[in-house]
């Protein structure tokens, strides 16, 4: 009876430890499987920081750490590169201001280089008292002139009816006579060939051409 107790014993365990072995098999295998379910998870999500990393190297913008979504590194935080902007270039005219006076459409053309700036109707000189054609320069600016009558010697003093109007230009002389752009109250006048070889402005462009020019500004007259 104490051997069949003592047979039974030792079969239990056996049957113990066997079962404990294979428990134990089981138990590293769900912590081997585990392991490596976590170690699947988290590789996509590296190769994911790398790939933005690399992005943010390359666009410039800043690198976020997936830990704790902080910035990484200032230097990317201030390199962003933003969307260049597309400068508008203005042409401005460029170069020394000269003027030319077309008798034949009676203006008188302001350039800036080859730039037209301005342009202005102006009366000319009437036959017998042309204007004279050639190159010049500005030689004489006086505000508010006053006139003298080239064959009368009248001397009209300065004011808004005065002939020689607010402003005088002169490019030309021979002496004693003198031509050169000024303004005129009489404004029906202007376009027409009707001076004695001056050229005849309105006062509102006289103003103009009288801020426009300097001493020593090119001057050019053409048929």
């Amino acid at each position: 009876m104490l051997m069949v107790r003592n047979g039974y014993i030792a079969k239990t365990l056996v049957f113990f430890c066997f079962g404990t072995a294979i428990l134990s098999l089981i138990t590293k295998w769900y912590v081997d499987s585990s392991a490596q379910s976590k170690t699947a998870m988290n590789r996509p999500h590296e190769t994911s920081s790398r790939v933005k990393t690399s992005e943010a190297r390359t666009t410039g913008i800043a690198r976020i750490s997936p830990q704790n979504r902080t910035v990484d590194n200032l230097f990317d935080l201030f390199s962003i590169q933003t969307v260049p902007q597309k400068s508008i270039k203005s042409n401005p005219a460029s170069g020394p201001i000269k003027v030319t006076v077309d008798l034949s459409d009676r203006r008188v053309y302001v350039y800036r280089g080859n730039t037209t700036i301005a342009s202005y109707p102006t009366g000319i000189g009437k036959k017998g008292w042309e204007t004279p054609t050639g190159s010049f320069q500005v030689n004489q600016k006086v505000v508010n002139p006053s006139w003298r009558h080239p064959i009368t010697d009248k001397v009209f003093p300065p004011g808004p009816d005065s002939p020689l109007g607010l402003r005088w230009i002169g490019f030309w002389s021979d002496g004693r006579n003198y031509i050169g752009f000024h303004g005129t109250p009489n404004y029906d006048v202007v376009g027409t060939a009707v001076s004695h070889g001056c050229l005849r402005m309105r006062n509102v462009d006289v103003l103009m051409l009288y801020k426009q020019v300097t001493m020593g500004t090119p001057v050019e007259v053409r048929q």
